[in-house]
């Protein structure tokens, strides 16, 4: 299966503050603005996604269609196809894609830990 690019978004208390902090390690700013109270921070190939105020908790996310320069890919698996396969698992889904249309769509998942699992895709 191909989730496309990785990143995880964390819910941060302070924009600016975590910023400076990730900016220390070598990330620079890749999407996102301080204007919309999220930025999305890059080093090589590595993405966290900095939110504040837009969520609790942290989430994993994976975008089917693109890389991790959000170009898109050629081949990769649609969300609804990702989707089929997760429930044929017998996985439980708390959001899922409309399976009558194409394009843009996501799902949403728990991990046996509580983690919150986004499979979002842009295209």
């Amino acid at each position: 299966m191909k989730l496309g690019a990785f990143s995880i978004s964390l819910n941060v208390k302070d924009l600016e503050t975590s910023k400076q902090f990730y900016e220390c390690l070598g990330f620079h700013a890749f999407a996102g603005s301080m204007d919309q109270n999220y930025l999305i921070m890059k080093n090589e190939n590595a993405l966290v996604g900095l939110f504040q105020g837009m969520f609790e908790g942290n989430i994993l996310s994976f975008n089917p269609g693109w890389d991790e320069n959000a170009n898109n890919l050629e081949n990769f698996d649609d969300v609804r196809e990702i989707q089929k396969h997760l429930k044929s698992k017998g996985i439980e889904l708390t959001s899922e894609a409309d399976e009558e249309t194409s394009g843009p769509a996501s799902l949403m998942l728990t991990d046996p830990d509580g983690n919150l699992i986004l499979i979002d895709q842009h295209r």
